[in-house]
């Protein structure tokens, strides 16, 4: 099973322990990470969306006309565009991209943050519609014919999409979430369901469950499995916990210097997402789990996005990165605090080990 790598696109060095020392919309920044990426065997680069942020989609343009191999991965929220218009869009980026493209589709899990672009549906509503609108999109990237639709978030009459992917393909669709509709319209829908990194049982607790709600959709092949981690690695275990404890301090020093927040995005105690309560409940019962597992870094953040670190040498990240692969996982995303160079050493000197051992265990399998 080949294992791919995810990074990070974004216009800012901004983290969660970095001031901003790059102008929010920097395009040098911009392909000088993507290609830190390209350089150095990550598969593909998200473009994330924010609602203040920069249009993701237009930067995945601009990446895309500069690059030429790594891969596209555009979060899209479903509140912001007419799935038609959505799928005509998603179709010419991927013509534009040579067939690169890849969609992450957003519900979105805090209520405030949606509604800042004027989305006021329950959270239970916006999973409907979400399963909606990925139905329209892949329907519009696969019908020769025009077709009607009569949904109950939408209605239109007669759309084909004359120019579609490169080759007639369906550009891979993505999903993530922890609760009970999220895994409910992810495993029905997607071709990749994401994960935020947790202990390897409660991992695999996630796993069962979307794979049983892909077999109650009808599903025989159930979607690839996606956890996301942050890496924190040096070249010995002492130097990497270290590294993982100032990186922790750095947290702390930004949050308190912005009044007990990170950012307007997220909640700090009382997450409303799912999967942000899981990283918290986890952080509760202790900050160690299995070999390399932290979950300091989440329980500071409030569990914003992806927040629980692996902490140790490349070859200790290496080793608990397969137990995650041994599971099920065969895409991982990995993203450091310090964006540019962190994404250089996890590409040198993570990413080829466990490669190498994946195809060495595919290899074993195939002989036996």
């Amino acid at each position: 099973m080949p294992v791919d790598f995810l990074g990070i696109a974004t216009t800012s060095n901004a983290s969660e322990t970095q001031v901003p020392t790059t102008a929010p919309l920097d395009l040098r920044y911009l392909e000088r990470i993507v290609r830190a990426h390209e350089d150095n065997g990550w598969t593909r680069v998200l473009f994330a969306y924010g609602s203040s942020g920069p249009e993701p989609s237009v930067l995945a343009a601009h990446a895309a006309a500069r690059l030429d191999s790594i891969e596209l991965l555009l979060a899209h929220r479903p509140n912001v565009s007419y799935p038609t218009f959505a799928a005509k869009s998603f179709a010419t980026l991927d013509q534009l991209s040579g067939g690169r493209l890849s969609v992450h589709f957003i519900t979105g899990g805090n209520d405030h943050e949606q509604q800042r672009e004027g989305d006021t549906l329950t959270k239970d509503q916006r999973y409907a519609r979400t399963q909606e609108y990925i139905q329209i999109v892949k329907r519009a990237w696969t019908s020769a014919e025009p077709f009607d639709h009569d949904g109950e978030f939408y209605q239109f009459r007669d759309f084909v999409l004359d120019a579609k992917a490169v080759d007639g393909r369906s550009p891979t669709i993505s999903f993530g979430g922890s609760s009970d509709a999220a895994y409910r319209v992810g495993a029905a829908e997607a071709d990749i369901y994401a994960v935020w990194g947790e202990p390897l049982d409660r991992t695999a607790e996630q796993i069962a469950r979307i794979r049983r709600e892909a077999a109650a959709a009808g599903r025989t092949t159930p979607p690839r499995i996606h956890a996301a981690f942050r890496p924190i690695i040096a070249p010995t275990e002492e130097l990497a916990w270290e590294k993982a404890h100032r990186i922790l301090g750095a947290i702390e020093a930004r949050k308190a210097a912005a009044g007990g927040v990170l950012s307007r995005r997220h909640s700090i105690d009382k997450p409303e997402n799912a999967g942000s309560q899981r990283l918290l409940e986890i952080a509760a019962q202790g900050d160690r789990f299995d070999s390399v597992l932290w979950t300091a870094t989440a329980k500071a953040t409030g569990g914003a996005g992806n927040s629980n670190a692996l902490v140790g040498t490349p070859e200790q990240v290496a080793e608990a990165l397969l137990a995650y692969y041994d599971l099920g996982v065969s895409v991982i995303s990995a993203r450091g605090y310090d964006l540019l160079d962190d994404a250089i050493d996890f590409g040198r000197y993570v990413i080829p080990l466990v490669r190498d051992e994946v195809a060495a265990r595919d290899a074993a399998r195939t002989a036996a």
